[in-house]
């Protein structure tokens, strides 16, 4: 599992910096127009909203999950939600293996 979740970390980051690197490198970090055209259409509202619900649900299970089996560095993952749940989650899940892995509750 801990190349799947690797792959989906890579897969989480390039995928969405794709599309937002270019937007930055051309209009700058201009967060007025990045809500603007964030908010366009009903479409894309509809896909914010449900990144922001997603980003609300990662930080849940990594600060619950992550005390909970007492793992360490918690702050990575938490920071990966810069890029978005997609980088976020696969990190945490990434991280929360190799930790189980380590306390031997993990075969």
């Amino acid at each position: 599992m801990q190349l799947i979740y690797l792959a989906l970390c890579v897969l989480g980051a390039v995928l969405p910096l794709s599309r937002f690197l270019p937007w930055l490198a051309q209009h700058g970090l201009d967060v007025p127009r990045l809500m603007s055209e964030a908010m366009a259409s009903p479409v894309s509202a509809f896909a914010w909203a449900d990144v922001l619900v997603s980003g609300i649900v990662v930080i849940v299970l990594i600060v619950a999950e992550g005390r909970r089996i007492q793992m360490r560095r918690l702050w990575l993952p938490l920071g990966c939600l810069v890029v978005g749940p997609s980088l976020a989650l696969p990190a945490f899940l990434l991280m929360r293996e190799r930790h189980l892995a380590a306390v031997g509750r993990l075969r």
